[in-house]
């Protein structure tokens, strides 16, 4: 199972060249097996940041999740033990989203891919990442 950060679905989405050789192959073989996931928590950042202008999407936000799950990208559970999960989590910040996915990928054994510094120099032995850089 791939879980991709809020900004890795964004890059992912508008063929961003920051999304790296590696994470493109990782995320192309996890779609084509149906192992390709997203929190709900990153489409509720990615609305929150176009409703504050630092983002810009294809479509509305629905249309734009809609779209996304319709073409094969699968939303992750998001439930009671990811929620207390995320609040127990030694994150060197308090970041709400990325509590949510960082406890999301534990919970379900996933690989996050993520370029998000605080998450891939953060030390917790259960949470597998990729720089989604490389």
């Amino acid at each position: 199972m791939i879980l991709l950060d809020t900004h890795a679905l964004v890059w992912m989405d508008t063929d961003n060249p920051t999304l790296g050789a590696g994470a493109r192959h990782m995320i192309q073989e996890a779609w084509e097996e149906q192992d390709l996931y997203v929190s709900p928590i990153s489409f509720w950042e990615c609305a929150m940041l176009l409703g504050e202008g630092r983002l810009t999407l294809r479509l509305p936000p629905l249309a734009w999740r809609a779209s996304l799950l319709a073409s094969g990208l699968e939303e992750g559970p998001l439930d009671g033990q990811c929620a207390v999960l995320a609040a127990q989590l030694d994150l060197p910040h308090k970041d709400p989203a990325d509590r949510f996915i960082a406890a999301t990928a534990i919970a379900h054994d996933a690989t996050l891919v993520t370029a998000d510094e605080n998450l891939l120099r953060w030390r917790h032995k259960a949470l597998r990442r990729h720089d989604a850089r490389k």
